[in-house]
This record gives C-alpha cells, structure tokens and sequence, in this order.
C-alpha cells in the first residue's frame, strides 16, 4: 500500500519554529502518512493573512497556528469554517491553562519567545564555543566546557554538542582512537561533565559503511571490521570504567534521548561541584 499525503498549513506570527515542532511530532505518529507542509512565518497583518487563506482554500487540509493577535485568529478561524479545513490554535490550549492557574491574562505578544534576552545571549554564546571545540580541537579549552563527550568515531558526538548547545551548555567533544593519546589533562577536569558515548559495533560498522560509501572511500578496513569496531567500543568502556565517567549507550537512542540523559547527569554533577567548591 502506497504512502498517502495530506496538506499541512503551518501558520505563525513569528518563525514558526513552534508549529513545525509540534506537527511533525504528532504526524510521525501515523504510518503511511506524510503530511505536504505549508510554513506561513511573520503573518501579522491582515494583508498577509488573506494571502494565506486564499493558498489554503486552493489546498485544503489540517491548519494550525499560533497567533496572539485575537482577530487575526478569528478571521483565520472562520475561513477555515467556510471552507472545510480543520484549524486548531496549538497555543490556546497551553494559554488558557496558564491564565486559569496565574490567574491572569497573557500579554499579546508576537514572537515573544524570541527576544534578545540573557538566555538567547547564552545560546549564541555555548554555539560559538562548541563549534570551536568539535572533534578535540582546542582541547587547551576544555576547562571552560560544560559538558565534554568522548567516544569513537559515529557515536553521534556532533549532532549531540550541538543540540546541547542549542539549550545552552557548552560542549565539547573528544574522539576516542585506540593507541592515540587523549588530550593532556583531559582525566583531570574538574568543572565539566564528562560522559562516554558508546554504541553496538553493529550500528557503528553500519553508520561507517554509509559514511565511506558517501564519500566514494575504500570499504575494505579495520574502521568498519567489526572485530576491529568492537576492541575499539570495549576500549572506550574499559577507559569510561576506569575514569568512572558515566557512560550511555546511543545504539537505540535520539539525539534528544541522549541530550536529556546528559542534562540530568550534569544537574547531579553541577550540585556536586558547587557542593564541593
């Protein structure tokens, strides 16, 4: 049975980050279904509005939105009515909640989760820091790192750094290679957490087989053997033992599984460093 496909309008006041979040998480969902998205950004006046009810009258389908301003909802709401296409305001649930508990209306503000305040500085900030510091270069800055990650190659060290800096921690990331010193004092951090990311042979042989491939590379080597890929894995294990570093195991885990096993970890780490400061 083919795949089916249905139009998606995402219809926001600011980026639209929110809406693609939320929609994408609720579509993956469903097999056999993909969803044909329409990203509507930066619709605040009623010009830009009509713009879109009119693309979504000529395909119609699911329409979300998150807009704070009350009549540009109504009108939305109301098209949506007329023509047959479902419409929900993913935000208003969430507010009216809020206002029920605060006992308080929210103030009407477009993009508000946007704004240049300490905590996007802090972003920018632990971004900067962790694309300067991917794959062990610049170890002499380690110290300064929130959170260090080690492992083999293909552990997901990266994508992992990148997406805890995007939630504001400093990251490094160091690769483990058998008979390759790590970098000098990295064993005698004090301030970072260090965690060792380990996986199956099986799925890092597959994750090098598909890198090689990519780059038209010789696939005859110890760097996908997989006796070769498991002495290296049963190494990292021996050293995350021995250093007492906690170690989690990626084989079956999201980039956003692991980063929040890591937040957890460094909230215990950092109590324990400011306990002992």
């Amino acid at each position: 049975m083919g795949r089916s496909y249905f139009h998606l309008h995402l219809v926001s006041d600011s980026t639209g980050e929110t809406l693609i979040a939320a929609s994408r998480a609720a579509a993956a969902q469903y097999q056999g279904v993909a969803s044909i998205e329409h990203v509507y950004p930066l619709v605040r006046t009623t010009a830009q509005l009509d713009r879109v009810i009119a693309e979504i009258e000529d395909a119609p389908g699911i329409v979300l939105f998150t807009l704070v301003d009350p009549e540009l909802s109504r009108r939305l709401e109301a098209s949506c009515d007329a023509s047959g296409s479902p419409c929900l305001s993913v935000l208003g649930p969430i507010l009216t909640l809020f206002q029920s508990y605060l006992g308080q209306n929210a103030t009407s503000r477009a993009g508000a989760q946007h704004m240049l305040n300490a905590d996007y500085f802090k972003r920018i900030d632990a971004l900067n820091y962790t694309m300067m510091n991917d794959d062990g270069q610049m170890p002499e800055n380690l110290e300064q790192a929130d959170i260090v990650l080690v492992g083999v190659s293909r552990t997901s060290k990266t994508p992992t750094s990148i997406y805890l800096a995007n939630r504001g921690f400093k990251t490094a990331n160091v690769p483990f290679v058998p008979q390759v010193p790590l970098p000098r004092g990295l064993t005698e951090l004090r301030r970072p957490l260090l965690v060792g990311l380990i996986a199956s042979p099986e799925r890092i042989v597959q994750i090098r087989q598909n890198r090689l491939l990519s780059l038209n590379a010789d696939t005859q080597s110890d760097y996908i053997d997989r006796v070769s890929v498991a002495e290296e894995i049963g190494a990292s294990r021996r050293l995350f033992a021995e250093r007492r570093w906690p170690m989690i195991d990626v084989t079956r885990r999201s980039i956003e599984e692991t980063a929040a096993a890591i937040i957890d970890l460094y909230r215990e780490h950092r109590l324990k460093f400011i306990a002992q400061a």
